[in-house]
């Protein structure tokens, strides 16, 4: 089994009988981040996130409702991962890329998640942990030492 990534808010998710996507919404919690450098925006989303739980609520039209407007409404999600619980919101789990969630009127498991939400974000730790050999190999345009001077630089002109 491969890695799974966590999901966080920004999540973009999916309804097997709606017409368009939706972003995930993060309102069950407001203290644990994940992939988010400033810990302002990527809230960790969890199975306690049900209800309205959407930017829009809505999936577009509904083929189970005669192609008439969705009301996304999420009653439980499922293959979420157990062993990351976060008790600052009555013990949510963490939702992985492929859990899945039930709407009354689509049935279980019917709105699946197409991007976990998570970015690549380029910070000097990240840096500092990884092996300029190996950028170099993969980028030799860029000189990782002049980078991190230039981060450096870019620190000490901040105080």
């Amino acid at each position: 089994m491969g890695q799974k990534y966590l999901v966080c808010q920004g999540a973009i998710c999916k309804c097997d009988f709606g017409s368009a996507t939706d972003t995930l919404k993060v309102l069950t919690q407001n203290k644990h981040y994940i992939n988010d450098q400033e810990g302002k925006t990527k809230l960790t989303a969890t199975h306690k996130d049900i209800g309205k739980t959407f930017e829009k609520n809505s999936f577009g039209s509904c083929a189970k409702m005669n192609n008439n407007p969705c009301q996304a409404l999420i009653t439980e999600w499922s293959g979420f991962y157990k062993n990351i619980t976060l008790a600052y919101n009555g013990g949510g789990k963490a939702l992985l890329e492929d859990s899945k969630a039930t709407c009354p009127i689509g049935g279980k498991d019917c709105i699946k998640i197409i991007k976990h939400g998570q970015t690549v974000e380029i910070s000097k730790q990240n840096l500092k942990n990884t092996s300029s050999t190996k950028i170099h190999i993969m980028n030799s345009l860029l000189n990782i030492d002049e980078l991190m001077d230039e981060l450096d630089e870019q620190e000490l002109d901040a105080y």
